[in-house]
């Protein structure tokens, strides 16, 4: 089990979290094709190593933070507010 240290509520379970996506990729501009959205919400990467995420704190305060998590160990080296 993961332990995410939230900034507000300290370090926590991740059962309290909820995964939210990728925080590395980029949200097509609005005049972007079907093509291009399609691809952002369906086509994702398997990354090996250390990658950025979304989690949202639905067991705690409810906020959204960004964590940079490395997929094989799942050590946590980063977590910063998503402000």
């Amino acid at each position: 089990m993961l332990r995410i240290p939230c900034p507000w509520c300290g370090v926590r379970d991740e059962v309290e979290f909820r995964y939210r996506g990728d925080a590395g990729k980029s949200r097509p501009a609005a005049a972007a094709g079907l093509a291009e959205f399609n691809a952002y919400v369906y086509a994702r990467d398997n990354p090996l190593g250390w990658h950025l995420e979304w989690w949202l704190h639905v067991g705690g305060c409810r906020r959204l933070i960004r964590l940079e998590r490395h997929t094989l160990s799942h050590e946590i080296r980063r977590v910063e507010s998503a402000d």
